[in-house]
């Protein structure tokens, strides 16, 4: 009965968090309509970034996080997520993959971010994938590190040690619980992985799904001060499309919990090789047409995606 009492009160709690939520829910003009633009698919595509803009770090912030200057607008992040009648499916672009921005002639795909802001790399990421972008949602640097201190941390595993001078990364192999900053620097390394851009995207993804998994666990729906606190700086860190309410945020939520859950595909697209280097824009990641193909028009159809097995 106790029980029943707490999840009475956490919906109606929820109810009432949601009216106010959809007050606090930033919005951002990132949709861009142009001729040639891919035609609407099955089901639902959200473009998910994490932007490394340090514009509103203070200089010991950007200390603390390892983040260098505060010049740089980039994404740290690219990642497409569909969902339909299948369960959810996850891609992650890794930033490196050398795709053409348009105006801006072939660079790395997270350049167009800082080249025209989240309306150019919704163009860049449309026409280099052939999928109709329906939703966009961006998260920065600090709005996340405070997502994960409001959720106490998150429990990560390694098969590995990881040290990373330049994002702050020192774990040993083994479990433990990370703390925002910490976090930040486990999904923010890949000069020592010897997988580059590709072994960084997969800790992205592993840590996203330890964070849904988090939010959508007892110890915060069943309590309704923490749920506030968690739900307020969550909104605080997230900046959405014009058309997004909180009715698809929550979608969007759910089906990154179903991921984190092992009821999704999680993959990155498949390159041809790491590494390759090309005059005046360096090491880059190209894709494999056929393998890339394959996938992207699997979820324009919302079939299940081919996937490499590297969830």
């Amino acid at each position: 009965m106790t029980l029943l009492v707490l999840v009475v009160a956490a919906v109606a709690v929820g109810a009432w968090l949601y009216v106010s939520s959809n007050r606090q829910l930033r919005h951002i003009d990132a949709l861009a309509d142009y001729a040639g633009r891919p035609a609407a698919g099955k089901g639902t595509n959200w473009l998910l970034v994490g932007s490394d803009s340090r514009s509103t770090l203070t200089p010991q912030q950007r200390r603390d996080l390892h983040v260098g200057n505060n010049r740089v607008r980039n994404t740290d992040t690219i990642m497409v997520l569909h969902y339909g009648e299948h369960g959810p499916s996850l891609v992650s672009l890794p930033r490196d993959s050398y795709v053409p921005i348009p105006g801006h002639g072939s660079r790395k795909i997270n350049e167009a971010y800082a080249d025209g802001g989240p309306k150019l790399l919704t163009r860049t990421v449309e026409q280099a994938t052939g999928l109709r972008i329906d939703r966009y949602a961006e998260v920065n640097f600090l709005g996340f590190v405070q997502v994960v201190d409001a959720l106490d941390g998150v429990r990560l595993c390694l098969d590995k040690p990881l040290r990373d001078e330049k994002s702050g990364a020192d774990f040993p192999a083994g479990c433990r619980e990370m703390n925002g900053t910490q976090a930040l620097a486990y999904v923010r390394a890949r000069y020592a992985d010897p997988d580059g851009d590709l072994g960084r995207v997969k800790r992205q993804r592993q840590l996203l799904g330890a964070v849904a998994d988090e939010m959508a666990g007892p110890d915060v729906y069943l309590d309704p001060s923490r749920l506030k606190r968690v739900l307020d700086t969550s909104l605080a860190a997230l900046t959405v499309d014009d058309g997004a309410d909180m009715a698809r945020v929550l979608d969007m939520g759910w089906s990154m919990k179903q991921i984190a859950g092992g009821g999704g595909t999680a993959t990155t697209v498949p390159v041809v090789r790491p590494g390759v280097m090309v005059s005046g824009v360096g090491s880059v990641l190209r894709w494999d047409e056929t393998g890339a193909g394959q996938l992207f028009q699997a979820l324009r159809n919302d079939d299940r995606i081919p996937t490499s097995g590297d969830k």
